[in-house]
């Protein structure tokens, strides 16, 4: 039997001990579940010595299912947040061999043609899986979704990879019901979303690449090409915070890299920059639920960055500035303890939780569905349609505002009120870099350079301020209170010091950065 049409599926990676918990489970709330079946499928994948096909993101492949072969081409194979919805064709054929004259649909027929014209293909690689399909059906409308549990091996040469992965495939309805069942399903299991489609895997491993180990992920930079519309500037820039933030999740769960929960509160920090950003433009009602799951998990993040930086920078680079009657020794011992038991063991634990994993579901429908439609607001049609260049301006103009409304009042500000510009220097940065390849660089440059200075003395200033709270972090008692009184002292004396200079550097820095041409207007 042939099929063709665009398939919408979510990819997501688990460890084999979750895998193999949630095959076991039973039905899913609001879902009955169909019987579940085991194949082996084994699948080779074709391409061009130069690997055409791969660069158009098209895979060809053949698969073995008991005794029948089906080909299947693919259009469109990238993944994005986990999601892959190419075009796909499959038709039976007659062996292990490629049978392009069974191809129904033209366009399919026609956009293979045109990638591999008269050059010859070839067997790249092949994956040989244990697959544990089950249907799942939504009560309410009647929904359909395949879960396919993947277990098994690339094999490519002399050599093999493992490879675990849940597909959810949408069979029938509205895309939404992908994530409601894969939140029920789910539930505290972590998980990753898949980066990469099978075919890509393939490749990798045969290029020699071994399988990746979650490593910090940096905010990627992004770039709109003039003429593309707000809606779909704010969803690329959804899809980069998204990356962000569900990447640096499994690198806090899984490593004591001090980088993880600073770039997971980073990529917090520029989702909930871009929901100010595109303020005007969006649906508040859905955009304040993932505002403040986002604010509850940077802060808590954030609970654990502020101790590396109290132990990196605070404390530990005085070291050698003490006094020959002093040491720091103690305080980074306690702070360390710290760091390493009560504070970290109550983040990882809370981005372990279904409720973490329903928030990183919730963002990736509202990215990929549109979440930000508002039916009662007629003018939002035309506010998402518009150029991102002539709304760019507009929003940028008016985050400056609220940095103006502060380095106005610059030498009478609170310790407060420079946290709270801090705050808006920040959006104002990450503003910047949502839209800066509208802009010349030579135009964007002087402005980003002076803003990233001042807002490093603000930085500077905060963490000084919150030294001060050493007392209340570190609890001494016995034989430890007066060493590390006279520590804590110490460290705040001197950076106290240091703040007084530092901010003359700051009110020359703001003036600086207010001369400067603004490259929006």
């Amino acid at each position: 039997m042939s099929k063709s049409g665009r398939e919408i599926e979510l990819k997501l990676e688990l460890d084999q001990s979750a895998q193999d918990t949630l095959k076991r489970m039973g039905a899913i709330d609001g879902f009955t579940a169909g019987r579940a079946v085991t194949k082996t499928l084994q699948s080779i994948y074709f391409d061009t010595p130069d690997q055409v096909l791969r660069k158009a993101k098209i895979s060809l492949r053949v698969r073995k299912s008991g005794r029948s072969w089906v080909q299947t081409v693919k259009i469109g194979t990238g993944v994005v947040a986990g999601l892959s919805s190419p075009v796909e064709a499959e038709h039976p054929v007659k062996g292990r061999a490629l049978d392009f004259s069974v191809i129904e649909d033209p366009e399919v027929a026609k956009v293979l043609s045109k990638a591999v014209g008269t050059m010859p293909l070839s067997e790249c690689f092949e994956t040989v899986m244990k697959r544990t399909t089950r249907e799942l059906t939504r009560q309410q409308d009647g929904a359909r979704i395949e879960l396919a549990f993947d277990t098994g091996n690339i094999l490519a040469g002399d050599g093999s990879q493992p490879l675990t992965e849940l597909e959810m495939e949408l069979l029938e309805g509205p895309g939404q019901a992908i994530f409601d069942a894969a939140r029920g399903l789910l539930k505290d299991a972590p998980f990753r979303f898949s980066p990469y489609s099978k075919a890509e895997r393939g490749y990798r491993f045969a290029e020699g690449r071994q399988p990746e180990t979650p490593e910090p992920c940096f905010a990627e930079k992004i770039s709109f090409t003039p003429g593309t519309s707000v809606e779909l500037a704010f969803r690329d820039v959804l899809r980069s915070c998204l990356k962000q933030i569900s990447e640096n999740r499994v690198v806090v769960i899984g490593s004591r890299d001090p980088e993880g929960p600073h770039q997971l509160r980073v990529g917090l920090r520029r989702l909930r920059s871009a929901f100010r950003l595109f303020r005007p433009a969006l649906n508040q009602a859905t955009v304040a639920p993932l505002d403040r799951m986002a604010r509850t998990i940077a802060g808590e993040a954030g609970s654990m960055r502020d101790l590396d930086v109290l132990i990196d920078e605070i404390v530990a680079p005085l070291a050698d500035k003490t006094p020959e009657s002093l040491s720091l020794d103690v305080l980074l011992e306690k702070l360390s303890a710290s760091r390493g038991e009560d504070t970290r063991g109550a983040v990882v634990t809370h981005l372990k939780s279904a409720e973490v994993n329903a928030f990183l579901l919730d963002l990736a429908a509202y990215t990929e569905g549109r979440g930000w439609l508002d039916p009662e607001n007629f003018d939002q049609t035309t506010l998402l349609a518009q150029p991102i260049e002539t709304y760019s301006s507009k929003a940028l103009a008016r985050q400056w505002k609220k940095v103006l409304r502060y380095g106005k009042r610059l030498e009478e500000l609170t310790i407060p009120e420079r946290h709270e510009m801090r705050k808006a220097m920040k959006k104002m940065r990450y503003g910047i870099e949502f839209y800066n390849s509208l802009y010349p660089a030579d135009t964007v440059k002087p402005f980003l350079k002076r803003m990233k200075k001042l807002q490093d003395i603000f930085g500077y200033l905060n963490d000084v301020a919150m030294a001060e709270t050493l007392p209340d972090k570190v609890s001494a008692g016995g034989k430890d209170a007066v060493a590390v009184g006279q520590a804590i002292g110490f460290v705040i004396g001197w950076h106290e010091s240091q703040c007084q200079t530092m901010w003359q550097h700051a009110k020359g820095y703001w003036e600086a950065t207010r001369e400067t041409p603004r490259f929006w207007l």
